[in-house]
């Protein structure tokens, strides 16, 4: 599935992914170190890797995307996804 996922981004042309670990996410992050096309950027923190996310997509143009595990790490997405959302910016989380 983590193959499929990163084969997926691949296609649609993502060079860059703002991606911070956890349990849920780790094959996820493995398949991504098999990727040679994207570069994943690691945050400190997942809001940091959502806001990251969103200023990749407003000053490229390009679709930010961003990966978190689940539980709380998701829930650190919101504030970030909710700022995209308002100011139509295209992010993927």
């Amino acid at each position: 599935g983590s193959d499929i996922l990163v084969e997926a981004l691949e296609r649609e042309g993502v060079t860059d992914v703002f991606a911070y670990p956890g349990g849920a996410s780790m094959e996820i992050h493995q398949a991504l170190t098999r990727s040679k096309s994207i570069r994943n950027v690691l945050p400190r923190h997942e809001q940091g890797g959502i806001f990251a996310a969103e200023g990749y997509a407003r000053s490229s143009g390009r679709t930010g995307v961003c990966i978190a595990t689940s539980g709380p790490g998701a829930t650190n997405l919101v504030s970030g996804l909710a700022d995209a959302l308002l100011d139509s910016v295209p992010l993927v989380a």
